[in-house]
């Protein structure tokens, strides 16, 4: 068989929609049961053009988790745009859909997807990853018209990370936690959050005239 001359144009769409199909594939059905496999069939390439892309599939993954924070972004955005969702609501939704990521298209690494991914970055990758997600969570912050300074913005990360990493980890990673009382559990978190999220909101500009 002749062997397919692929353009920069083509090898570069490929790239794209193999990042775009391993953050789907991962957003459903978590970050290990998503193969290579799965990932080459489904943009229908062979295992051994998927790796001229990204040498494993960590490489890949990391791209699909850059990929999907403008997504995230835009989300919170369109929440506070919405004039039916007071402000207390829309971060709340923010907070709840990230949560229940496979159910709003939504990758979320469990505890054990965040040590497995993190054992093969360089130092480089792991420096550039946190500085993306230092990113990301300051603009969400100043989305929910919080100033977003370096403290609150390392407060809101683990605050947000460890509601949607404990909701994921029950009862599998976490077995000595409650299932029954997982909903209820992620329930309080996203309150508790909100409430201090609240505490640092911006005072609203006086009106005209006042």
């Amino acid at each position: 068989m002749p062997r397919i001359a692929y353009s920069e144009e083509d090898r570069e769409r490929i790239r794209t929609e193999l990042i775009t199909v391993g953050l789907e594939l991962m957003a459903q059905q978590g970050m290990q049961r998503t193969t290579v496999q799965q990932i080459y069939e489904r943009v229908g390439i062979s295992r051994t053009f998927f790796y001229s892309f990204f040498p494993t599939k960590e490489d890949l993954i990391v791209e699909a988790l850059y990929l999907q924070q403008p997504r995230i972004l835009a989300y919170a955005r369109q929440l506070m745009e919405q004039p039916s969702l007071s402000w207390r609501d829309a971060v709340r939704q923010f907070l709840y859909s990230c949560c229940y990521g496979e159910r709003n298209g939504i990758a979320i690494l469990s505890i054990e997807d965040q040590q497995l991914l993190f054992r093969h970055l360089s130092e480089e990758s792991y420096t550039r990853f946190r500085h993306r997600q230092f990113t990301l969570f300051g603009r969400i912050l100043e989305c929910f018209g919080i100033q977003a300074d370096t403290a609150r913005i390392g407060l809101f990360t683990n605050l947000s990370l460890a509601a949607m990493i404990v909701r994921k980890a029950i009862p599998d990673s976490l077995p000595m936690l409650v299932p029954e009382a997982a909903d209820e559990a992620v329930d309080f978190q996203i309150h508790a959050i909100v409430d201090a999220l609240e505490r640092f909101r911006e005072p609203l500009p006086p009106a005209d005239g006042n």
